[in-house]
């Protein structure tokens, strides 16, 4: 073998070696830098209907069901005051004029049949009682927490990923017929992983997606039912 050649092919194996390596390492990082991406987008998604589901659960109970528009949703919980908030009112002039009677000690029952204790009901803003009672955090990259902003409830419609993308959960509500023959609320907010991934590998998101369904379960992300009165999700 001449000097010329056995150059030549020790260069194409060198090639070939290192064609092999980075073959090896793609193979390798691709699925678990995927993982990685699925993991930090479920997150995400999770904090978003984790928030929609508490606006639902105050829609209910003003309004004695659940809501299957983002636009009714929001608009209502923001801009009207429609949640009955019944408060206690304590008349203590009417409180007899006796050292020995100790209010603490007589039941709200007989309190209010004896006129020293009323219940008002009042109208609120549902957002505005869900912020009062620290139930719509953000948490901030130093880690201290505020309340959602107006315009934050406004965008948990759309998927936090890819980034920039104006689609939407899908949002479903209605009545469902319990075993006991009558009709109860149910609701359902949802992404499937190829929605939510559709910038990603798509091989890799056709293997994670059989993989959830092989195993029974829902390939995305979601709470509620439309079949079952249930609320919780299936990133819990």
């Amino acid at each position: 073998m001449n000097k010329t050649l056995k150059i030549v092919l020790e260069a194409v194996l060198a090639l070939v070696v290192i064609g092999l390596g980075i073959w090896l390492y793609l193979s390798i990082s691709k699925p678990v830098k995927f993982d990685e991406e699925y993991n930090k987008r479920g997150v995400a998604c999770a904090d978003k209907l984790r928030a929609i589901r508490t606006l639902e659960e105050a829609y209910k109970q003003t309004y004695n069901c659940y809501c299957g528009n983002f636009d009714t949703l929001f608009g209502r919980l923001l801009n009207e005051d429609s949640l009955r908030i019944s408060t206690k009112v304590v008349f203590r002039d009417k409180f007899p004029q006796d050292s020995n009677f100790v209010f603490e000690e007589i039941s709200e029952f007989e309190a209010i049949k004896l006129g020293y204790i009323a219940r008002k009901d009042t109208l609120v803003n549902p957002v505005k009682q869900l912020r009062e009672n620290g139930k719509l955090p953000i948490t901030l990259a130093d880690g201290s927490v505020r309340q959602m902003t107006d315009e934050e409830i406004l965008n948990l419609r759309f998927l936090p990923y890819p980034k920039g993308t104006t689609e939407e959960f899908e949002i479903n509500a209605g009545m469902k017929e319990s075993n006991g023959g009558f009709n109860v609320p149910v609701v359902e907010v949802k992404v499937d992983i190829d929605r939510l991934m559709s910038d990603c590998d798509h091989q890799l998101v056709v293997n994670k997606k059989d993989k959830l369904v092989s195993g029974n379960k829902y390939p995305g992300w979601k709470f509620g039912s439309m079949d079952e009165s249930i609320i919780e999700g299936n990133f819990e």
